[in-house]
């Protein structure tokens, strides 16, 4: 199952210290039904409601290191929210969105629960959050360093020109030249070339010939 029910005693394991009960707080007053899912390369969460239905649905992948993921679920709720207060027909990542999920920060930011060098970088977007965690490229390298289990992976824009690596679906490419925020990369199976954020997760490896 790619999907998976928490209990909610259990949430505490991947929210850092001192966020379990606020954020019990905002999924009861606004009646979620939150999933844990595994990793998926598209998305680090995601927010529906099905009109009619009783509850609100938002998923957050569970490999998410704890303060990724209590700002994965505030960029989700921060979308409910304006759902809630606004209505479908609101931009999704619009100046509704933006502020909802500017305050939803800032309440956990108070309460001191992200390390310093994750507020400094939060701090930074608060007036203009970006649509995607994954395009915050500071924060993304900040929280980069509170995850763990991932030793042989490293970032693309780690990686020398020229050198190999695999991503998580088992294609090899070379890294090549950086084209404004991206690395062209040639996929080595069929001679692609593709265009990788500088923050995107890889395996470096060795090819022979």
């Amino acid at each position: 199952m790619s999907k998976q029910e928490i209990p909610l005693e259990g949430l505490g394991d991947y929210l850092p210290a001192g966020a379990l009960e606020p954020v019990l707080g905002y999924l009861h007053a606004y009646k979620i039904h939150l999933t844990i899912t595994r990793a998926r390369t598209t998305l680090l969460g995601d927010y529906k409601y099905q009109v009619g239905a009783s509850y609100h649905r938002i998923s957050v992948n569970g490999n998410l290191n704890p303060y990724a993921f209590l700002i994965t679920l505030l960029h989700e709720l921060a979308h409910l929210m304006t759902m809630v207060q606004h209505g479908y027909k609101t931009a999704p990542h619009g100046k509704e969105w933006k502020l909802i999920y500017g305050k939803l920060l800032e309440v956990f930011m108070l309460q001191k629960i992200f390390p310093s060098d994750i507020e400094t970088a939060l701090s930074g977007s608060l007036a203009n959050p970006p649509a995607s965690g994954c395009s915050d490229l500071p924060l993304m390298r900040v929280l980069r360093k509170y995850d763990k289990g991932k030793p042989h992976l490293c970032l693309i824009e780690e990686l020398k020109e020229g050198t190999h690596f695999r991503i998580q679906d088992g294609r090899v490419f070379q890294i090549g030249s950086k084209v404004r925020k991206r690395y062209k990369a040639i996929e080595l199976a069929t001679g692609q070339t593709y265009l990788f954020s500088g923050i995107y997760e890889a395996e470096p490896v060795t090819v022979n010939g």
